[in-house]
């Protein structure tokens, strides 16, 4: 099978790496679906792909992450064959390279029945999950109209599995009351 470049997504390389990198990401993506996961790490399956020589970057995985998740979810929900969700791909044929849509095929095979029987599958929430907070205590000692703050605050940062598997990283900051609100003591 040689070496191919797609030009499409950011892939070029080798189909073995390429379809061992796909391979695992298939699998996260199964591993999401069944809520096995809360979400792909889509920085760390481009470092995979990246360690293997396929040429890749985090905004073209996500995008092909998004797309095979929905192509699982909606062929779940439907209840899809192998063959149908095949006939399906139609446009996407055209975006991936014709080894990824192997391996994609591949896994729905093996594995699609298990999230058709899925609950989970059918009835997943639309909203992130959220997978861990982290919160630290600051104070602001000093700005530009006040010389002596001494105002302490919190910043929290939420690290949020999206409904699309993407993880994503949400930061803010509260004032202590805001903060006691938010986590208040029994």
């Amino acid at each position: 099978m040689g070496s191919g470049n797609s030009g499409n997504c950011g892939i070029a390389t080798h189909s073995a790496p390429l379809r061992m990198s796909m391979l695992a990401t298939c699998e996260r993506i199964i591993q999401h679906l069944h809520c096995q996961i809360p979400g792909v790490n889509t920085v760390e399956l481009c470092q995979r792909f990246q360690t293997a020589g396929v040429e890749m970057n985090v905004a073209d995985l996500a995008k092909i992450i998004n797309v095979v998740s929905f192509l699982f979810s909606t062929a779940a929900k439907n209840n899809l064959s192998a063959e149908e969700l095949s006939t399906g791909l139609g446009n996407v044929i055209s975006m991936l390279p014709k080894h990824a849509v192997q391996v994609i095929r591949h896994i729905w095979n093996e594995q699609g029945k298990s999230i058709i029987m899925s609950e989970d599958a059918r009835n997943m929430a639309t909203v992130g999950q959220i997978i861990d907070i982290q919160w630290k205590l600051g104070m602001a000692v000093s700005s530009d109209s006040c010389r002596s703050l001494k105002y302490p605050y919190v910043t929290m940062t939420l690290k949020v599995a999206e409904p699309s598997g993407q993880i994503m990283s949400r930061s803010f900051e509260l004032t202590i009351p805001q903060f006691q609100v938010c986590n208040p003591v029994s």
